[in-house]
């Protein structure tokens, strides 16, 4: 099979699995529930989601590419995906079948220009891992290469022949799914898929740039010179090109084996802990991040590591653990600008604090919702989370009765797709590391709970920004004398509208609920018309052929509009 036949024949494959279970999601989820056949629908639901995992877990395994990234993401989502789905999809992280030891030969050669054997002093033709990109394998640098370098044991990431064409391929299938869901108004209100897609892309198209990967481990090194619960592996600059990287052998731990930290002495709920605050740091303190964080790119040492000096990376307080992080893999890095960063750190105090209104503002300032939302509402459910679930871990939610989190999931729905909430530009890169690190905690330690780790690191931040505290206590002052200046005036305007009738109360939940039965009504009014016409054409079809049979064509439109109307938007 030629390239170009085998490019296409790889697209439409990713195309017809979209396809058919978007179909059978609108199906299950959409038609039977509004047909009145939720209990139908939810019956198999569990057998059907590992169905799909199952399925997906064997086109991903078949395809590698970008395949590979999407199934791991998921897998991660412990916290928020069930255990169907990311059970199946588990092995991902470590089953990606390694390329021949000879095409990766070639290609290494004909990027360094020299025979391997040259190259290094020695190279496992046993990999290391085999990612979706690229594949590892361990080696040793030449005498001279290693007293320039000032080390020897290697290992070498070498692309996986081809994977320009393959991510190319990837990308126009995804771009192809994201233009079949932007067209359902419940995905285009609230996520512009398309500007996604193309993110996505731009950072793949990086991820296979192994200059651009050298230059953000050196980055990431410089970041988190001063912090001695961080290291990552140095650079091998006279053997690194476009398509093979060279960076100092640092592998150890691995992150989620549980028993391998155990054996060495190591707490894995310590770990989860100190890697979520890790990952809060590099978010809201550094604002370069490495955006993906999953079990195979993160290892455990043991042993303290020595803090370098000069960069602007913050050791921790009090005594160090006897074991530190070391990263790899910094194909996929993001950045998060000042003023993103200003909210996201809002974002994080008014979560430690059950605020509502001020997570709706910090969730505003982020440019999640827009200004011109309604967000009384929001604020009112999410005082009610709070209220109900604040403080409680991924176990204990777990134990919560499952009508509850039914009937409070439903109506908490219903506000937020009201909405207009956007993921704004560069937001899928930290969606993804949050997402991975919440996952990776809670496979380290089932109990382990985001708000320990939010809280205190919240008040490391109230204490990073009291210095703005006199400043921000003026400003209230000053806001609330404003206030207190006009209140006579407005109390007084107010009393006199009321007199007048000229008072309206604005209930925007009264709004959904009454939006919503005049979408019933309309649909009754067509599924009327749709009986009418059909026994009516039914009736006369045996009298007059033509008129009958065209009455019971005319009802067909008015049978789609009471079964599906509201489903789509016109783009």
């Amino acid at each position: 099979m030629t390239d170009a036949r085998a490019s296409r024949a790889r697209y439409r494959r990713i195309l017809r699995f979209a396809l058919r279970y978007m179909v059978q999601a609108w199906w299950f989820e959409l038609v039977l529930p509004r047909l009145g056949l939720s209990s139908l629908a939810a019956r198999q639901r569990a057998a059907r989601l590992q169905r799909i995992a199952r399925n997906f877990h064997e086109l991903a395994v078949s395809l590698g590419g970008l395949m590979i990234k999407v199934g791991q993401f998921m897998s991660s989502r412990l916290d928020v995906l069930p255990p169907e789905i990311t059970d199946e999809l588990e092995g991902l992280q470590d089953e990606v079948p390694p390329v021949d030891f000879a095409a990766i030969r070639a290609l290494a050669e004909a990027e360094l220009g020299v025979p391997l054997e040259r190259a290094y002093a020695f190279v496992d033709p046993e990999p290391v891992a085999a990612a979706s990109l690229g594949q590892v394998h361990r080696a040793r640098l030449a005498t001279d290469d290693a007293a320039q370098a000032g080390f020897a044991d290697v290992v070498v990431k070498v692309q996986r022949p081809g994977i320009d064409q393959v991510v190319a391929v990837d990308l126009a299938a995804l771009r192809k799914v994201a233009g079949w869901l932007d067209r359902v108004r419940i995905v285009s209100d609230h996520v512009d898929l398309p500007v996604l897609i193309e993110e996505f892309a731009a950072t793949s198209r990086e991820e296979i740039d192994y200059l651009h990967e050298a230059a953000n481990a050196e980055r990431f090194a410089e970041a988190f010179a001063g912090d001695a619960r961080v290291e990552s592996p140095a650079v091998a600059w006279e053997r690194t090109t476009r398509r093979v990287l060279t960076l100092a052998d640092v592998t150890a731990i691995k992150v989620n084996d549980v028993d391998a930290l155990r054996a060495a002495g190591i707490d894995p709920s310590a770990v989860a802990t100190a890697f979520a605050d890790v990952m809060f740091d590099q978010l809201f303190v550094h604002g370069f991040f490495h955006a993906d964080p999953h079990p195979g790119n993160i290892f455990v040492t043991p042993g303290v590591r020595a803090p370098g000096g000069g960069a602007a990376g913050d050791a921790t307080s009090g005594a160090a653990p006897d074991w530190h992080f070391t990263f790899v893999d910094f194909g996929m890095m993001g950045e998060v600008s000042e003023h993103l960063r200003e909210g996201l750190r809002r974002l994080v105090i008014a979560v430690a604090a059950r605020n509502g209104r001020q997570l709706v503002e910090s969730i505003q300032q982020v440019g999640v919702l827009l200004p011109s939302a309604d967000t009384a509402v929001l604020e009112h459910a999410m005082t009610e989370l709070f209220a109900r679930f604040g403080g409680m871990g991924f176990a204990e939610l777990r134990e919560v009765d499952p009508r509850e989190f039914r009937d409070f999931g439903t109506e908490f729905g219903d506000i937020v797709r009201s909405l207009p909430f956007q993921l704004p530009e560069n937001f899928l890169l930290i969606i993804r590391a949050v997402s991975l690190t919440s996952g990776l905690c809670s496979a380290l330690d089932p109990a382990f709970n985001i708000w320990d780790a939010v809280e205190p690191y919240a008040a490391r931040l109230l204490r990073d920004e009291s210095g703005n505290a006199v400043q921000a206590f003026a400003k209230e002052a000053v806001a609330v004398a404003g206030i207190t200046a006009r209140l006579p005036r407005r109390v007084d305007d107010m009393i006199t509208r009321f007199e007048n009738g000229q008072i309206a109360v604005d209930s925007p939940r009264l709004e959904l609920r009454i939006r919503s039965l005049e979408r019933l009504a309309y649909r009754l009014i067509s599924a009327v018309m749709f009986a009418a016409l059909l026994i009516s054409g039914a009736v006369l079809r045996a009298q007059d052929l033509m008129f009958g049979t065209v009455l019971m064509i005319a009802s067909i439109p008015a049978l789609l509009h009471s079964l599906f109307a509201g489903f789509t938007t016109r783009r």
